[in-house]
């Protein structure tokens, strides 16, 4: 049976975090270890509260599931057992790493994906008044792309600002469900003025028929309305694009599978994440290998990552080291 070791990790967010929904000074994460007494296996989630999730919650989840499942712990049988979330993507990864680990072989070849290629990330701007989006944004503007937390009033401005502070960068924006019908068809020609590529989750997810009607000059992308593959078919008519994140899917194995059944439906695809470390960043590069887009830039945005990390050159993220994962 595998031994658990279970941790709440706290780092701080460079100055500090904003989207829509509020604002943050530190990421709260959850890192599980199983091992066998020779190798150790590790994952990292995010409880993410817009999900009913907390750090609480989310570690007696964990430790529930590797009790319940003992000797009959791995992957399918998680898959089985525990609902997608955060609680079972930091034990499918830490399984991933424990396979990999245990083979001598890495995660990626255990994928079927073979040698990883470096990745260029998106650069998170947080939501916040024009004049101090447009100053973040110079000070990003040399990074080739740019994601802009919107928050629905307003956004005509900061998306400008941006712009207007960034000229050559190309942008993503992410209204984390703050637009309404009133305010999408002014917001949506300002992005479309702005030369925005992709606009995520406009929408609120429980209200996001709406797009269904709605013109789309810019592409728009499922994010609070996509978690698994179960979800796909009543997107089709709503988006054009889905940004797969481990922490909603339940780990790699469902993500891998998410991201074969999105392109068979003619989907674009973002592989983004939750704001931790490099450890929840590393799973996540090898199913955005060939993605549209990909925003890993976690520790980019915290004053400090995990020792032995992933490495940076600018916006170009070097997959990782198999001493960090996989």
């Amino acid at each position: 049976m595998l031994s658990l070791e279970i941790e709440h990790e706290r780092f701080e967010i460079a100055g500090g975090f904003a989207i829509s929904r509020g604002s943050r000074t530190h990421a709260d994460v959850v890192v599980v270890a199983l091992s066998d007494g020779v190798h150790t296996g590790r994952g990292e989630c995010v409880p993410y509260p817009r999900y009913g999730e907390s750090i609480d919650s989310v570690m007696a989840a964990v430790r529930a599931t590797v009790g319940e499942l003992g000797d009959r712990l791995d992957r399918h049988s998680l898959a089985a057992t525990l609902k997608a979330g955060a609680a079972r993507n930091a034990i499918d990864c830490a399984l991933w790493d424990l396979e990999a680990k245990r083979s001598g072989r890495r995660a990626a070849d255990l994928a079927a994906i073979g040698s990883l290629k470096p990745l260029t990330t998106c650069f998170t701007l947080s939501v916040g008044s024009p004049e101090s989006m447009a100053a973040a944004a110079l000070k990003a503007a040399g990074r080739p792309l740019l994601k802009v937390k919107l928050a629905g009033p307003g956004d005509a401005a900061r998306i400008a600002a941006v712009r207007a502070a960034a000229p050559d960068a190309r942008l993503v924006v992410d209204a984390n469900e703050a637009w309404t019908e009133d305010c999408y068809t002014d917001n949506m020609a300002a992005c479309a003025e702005a030369g925005v590529e992709l606009i995520e989750q406009p929408l609120p997810a429980a209200h996001d028929a709406a797009l269904e009607h709605l013109a789309r000059p810019v592409p728009v992308c499922a994010d609070e309305s996509l978690h698994t593959r179960a979800d796909l078919p009543a997107l089709r008519k709503r988006y054009d694009a889905v940004n797969i994140k481990l922490d909603k899917a339940g780990g790699l194995t469902e993500a891998l599978a998410l991201y074969s059944d999105a392109r068979a439906l003619g989907f674009k695809v973002m592989v983004g994440c939750m704001l931790g470390t490099s450890l929840a960043m590393a799973p996540a590069v090898l199913i955005a290998q060939d993605a549209d887009y990909v925003d890993l830039d976690g520790p980019l945005l915290l004053s400090h990552d995990r020792p032995g990390g992933l490495v940076f050159e600018g916006s170009t993220l070097i997959p990782p080291q198999s001493s960090l994962w996989g």
